[in-house]
């Protein structure tokens, strides 16, 4: 018997066959950040609460031993950081059938992209925000601080131990004599010397290639861009470029010299993506998120700096 040509076929039944988009937009995700992948990350997938603390002992010192006499017993001081995992950010669409029938197929490709530098942006920023806590000195700036405090405790460009003063804007160009301090104030922290980076804005890179140190062969290294934004390194410490880095007072913007124990990034949910027919709506619902939480670890182990614009 006949049963006629009405078969749901592939075809026909492709609207109810999920897309793995997952993956696209993890490489997509993964390929925008700069600032996440310099960082302490901690891995909190699969577990349940929304805080972590982590324990940031105080270093001890060497005593004198004295003959006939017990050791001395090394005082403890210990504190503890605080990261709250509070932060769930998602980029969806509601593509509608036509569209997914009609459209080409690059249209699938910019959504992956698109939610993956979303995403990637979004986490980089947040980081970015704690730069506000690097300080020259031992205390230690305000996040979310606004007008003339806001990177209060921040260097200039040029010299690298001229507070900025958002009032005035005195923000100047960055130069070597700067780079040379910043290190200097890493190291008067006993700031381990591996694992060190700088991050700057686009228009920092083009003043980098004016500074002999940075373009000289033996300084710059050979050149290997593992790492998203990397454009060589200077003493030793790699370059990151990034678009996202923060504008304070006016235009001036800001960057930063760190240990990747400067901060933490605490991931929960790492980036994910699913998809659901939406048969109110005859469309395909894609969905990207991510769950994660931010911290300062070691404030005195990252300078933020201010260059114009």
């Amino acid at each position: 018997m006949a049963l006629g040509s009405n078969q749901v076929t592939l075809a026909v039944a492709n609207n109810f066959i999920p897309e793995l988009w997952s993956d696209e937009v993890i490489g997509a995700y993964k390929q925008n950040l700069v600032v996440a992948n310099l960082v302490t990350k901690l891995s909190h997938k699969g577990k349940k609460g929304d805080t972590i603390y982590i324990p940031v002992p105080a270093r001890g010192s060497a005593s004198v031993k004295a003959a006939n006499t017990q050791v001395t017993l090394s005082a403890a001081t210990n504190t503890k950081v605080t990261v709250t995992i509070d932060k769930h950010y998602e980029y969806s669409k509601l593509i509608e059938d036509i569209a997914e029938v009609q459209a080409l197929a690059s249209m699938r490709k910019f959504y992956t992209d698109d939610a993956g530098y979303a995403l990637a942006k979004q986490v980089d920023s947040d980081l970015f925000t704690l730069a506000e806590t690097f300080a020259k000195g031992s205390t230690a700036g305000v996040v979310g601080g606004t007008g003339a405090a806001m990177y209060e405790k921040a260097v200039i460009g040029s010299n690298g131990t001229t507070l900025y003063n958002g009032a005035s804007s005195n923000a100047a160009a960055i130069a070597d004599a700067g780079i040379r301090n910043m290190i200097l104030q890493l190291d008067d922290a006993d700031v381990p010397m591996d694992n060190r980076v700088m991050v700057i804005p686009p228009v920092a890179a083009s003043t980098m290639l004016g500074i002999n140190r940075f373009t000289e062969q033996q300084f710059v290294g050979n050149g290997d861009a593992i790492s998203t934004g990397k454009i060589g390194s200077i003493y030793g410490i790699d370059i990151f470029v990034s678009t996202n880095c923060p504008t304070a007072t006016g235009t001036d913007r800001v960057g930063m010299m760190m240990h990747k124990d400067a901060l933490v990034l605490a991931e929960q949910v790492g980036v994910r993506s699913q998809t659901q027919y939406k048969q109110e709506y005859l469309g395909d619902l894609f969905t990207s998120d991510t769950i994660y939480g931010y911290q300062t670890l070691r404030h005195e182990s990252g300078v933020a700096f201010v260059i114009p614009a």
